[in-house]
């Protein structure tokens, strides 16, 4: 009887080009549509443009920047990278990844908002790195998603998808909510 011939794992670099793959393909998609779509501001979830509305996604905005912030410090407490807090236990462990999926929740009404009643727009540097940032961020989010599943990628892999999304969201809550909060 012949064994079954043994598959081999995907080489690591192809891992990871699948990942990028993933990143430009979701970013690419979101600005297309984001181009091409007419903004609708009566079809967003937020109502009509205005002050109360923007207002209420910057302070959504800023709790998301919050939680990137955790992400941040129990992520490297989980990695055993947070100066003299030696190993996280374990419930770390479950609410790095509870955080991660109430921060993913969270941001999807505020994008959702943004890409309909406003669509992509590139008028002005603030709002073309706000809108460029949003296409990214949810590229770099479905490819961290492939990376952190993925066993025997190179060890920077899962830092850099992961401190790339909390940059991202630094650059959305301070071209967006950061500006609407200190507005007078």
């Amino acid at each position: 009887m012949r064994t079954p011939p043994r598959i081999s794992p995907r080489p690591a670099w192809l891992r990871l080009a699948t990942a990028a793959g993933l990143t430009v393909a979701v970013t690419v998609a979101l600005y297309a549509f984001g181009r091409i779509h007419t903004p609708d501001f009566a079809g967003s979830l937020f109502g009509r443009r205005g002050d109360d509305a923007n207002l209420l996604k910057a302070q959504v905005g800023t709790a998301l920047l919050g939680l990137a912030v955790y992400q941040l410090i129990s992520a490297l407490w989980i990695y055993q990278r947070l100066p003299g807090a030696g190993a996280a236990p374990r419930p770390v462990h479950l609410a790095h990844r509870i955080g991660g999926a109430v921060l993913f929740v969270l941001s999807l009404p505020i994008a959702y908002h943004c890409i309909t009643a406003y669509g992509v727009q590139t008028d002005s540097a603030r709002v073309a790195l706000h809108s460029l940032s949003g296409c990214f961020f949810y590229g770099a989010f479905a490819a961290k998603m492939l990376i952190v599943r993925s066993r025997r990628l190179p060890g920077w892999a899962l830092p850099l998808a992961g401190g790339t999304l909390v940059t991202l969201i630094a650059i959305l809550w301070s071209s967006a909510a950061l500006w609407q909060l200190v507005q007078p």
